[in-house]
């Protein structure tokens, strides 16, 4: 099974996607299922999941409907508020659906570089474990030295970098992401979305600018911890699915079957869909 572990959906009416204004003109619309099939069919891609574009229950309810009715989505990544004295009841209420399969806080809209090593949290994540949820990690370069810290702290939270980390392609800056990307790696629970790195390049990058990148990260992690995922519709911004897609194969192409198999889907069902979600 080949699964894309990282699409959005949205609907603008909604009114929660404080960073979806009109100066990103290219993506500045709805988004549904109905946009992403002709692509998924082309590519070949079975399942997705679903990720959270806005910090809202509200939206990670539209996300829980949108994946009830219709199969392509195998689980759902949403948002809850970790801050909340009634966090872990929240958490608890949102994971009585099955189709949820991670929670994802916008960590690299926080203000605060501290913010998921606050203890006020911690409840918050020990529910997480408890419901058997992915923490996925959306967040830059400076911030993966708290996740390392936080990773050792709680070893039995499963967690997904996103993107990557969101290196600084754009500038061809490797260092101390490289590094921190590969410290991180050594710890078991953690693995990371070879996803997103095409916006993170200038206009004009293609697989000769972004193969350093993916390298390293193949590299860290290894393919039996690595995801493929589309980051679309953000990607539009950038270039289009099969663009992504074929930049992702050609890379991997040099690998096993097996590994590549791994990349392109079978991490996402053994992380996500392992406990919950949809195969």
């Amino acid at each position: 099974m080949r699964i894309d572990a990282h699409q959005h959906y949205w609907a603008l009416e909604r009114g929660d996607y404080g960073w979806l204004t009109p100066a990103l003109a290219a993506i500045h619309r709805d988004f549904g299922p109905a946009d992403l099939a002709p692509m998924l069919e082309v590519g070949r891609i079975d399942r997705t999941i679903l990720v959270q574009a806005a910090p809202t229950e509200a939206e990670t309810r539209y996300l829980l409907d949108l994946a009830a009715r219709h199969a392509s989505i195998a689980g759902v990544v949403g948002w809850a508020d970790f801050d909340a004295a009634d966090a872990p009841e929240r958490i608890t209420a949102l994971a009585a659906d099955p189709l949820l399969v991670g929670l994802r806080p916008m960590i690299h809209d926080i203000a605060d570089p501290e913010w998921m090593l606050a203890p006020s949290i911690l409840p918050a994540l020990r529910a997480m474990v408890t419901q058997g949820l992915v923490f996925d990690a959306l967040l830059r370069p400076p911030h993966l030295s708290r996740l390392l810290v936080l990773a050792d702290r709680m070893p039995d939270l499963a967690i997904v970098v996103d993107h990557a980390a969101k290196p600084l392609v754009r500038e061809r800056i490797h260092e101390p992401w490289s590094s921190d990307l590969a410290a991180l790696a050594r710890r078991p629970n953690v693995m990371v979305k070879l996803s997103g790195l095409l916006t993170e390049a200038a206009a004009g990058d293609g697989m000769y600018h972004l193969y350093p990148f993916i390298r390293t990260v193949l590299e860290a992690f290894g393919p039996e911890r690595v995801l493929f995922g589309s980051d679309w519709p953000v990607l539009e911004l950038a270039g289009t699915y099969a663009d992504w897609l074929d930049i992702v194969e050609r890379t991997i192409a040099g690998l096993s079957a097996e590994a590549q198999a791994a990349i392109m889907g079978g991490n996402a069902a053994r992380i996500y869909l392992g406990k919950r979600g949809r195969l």
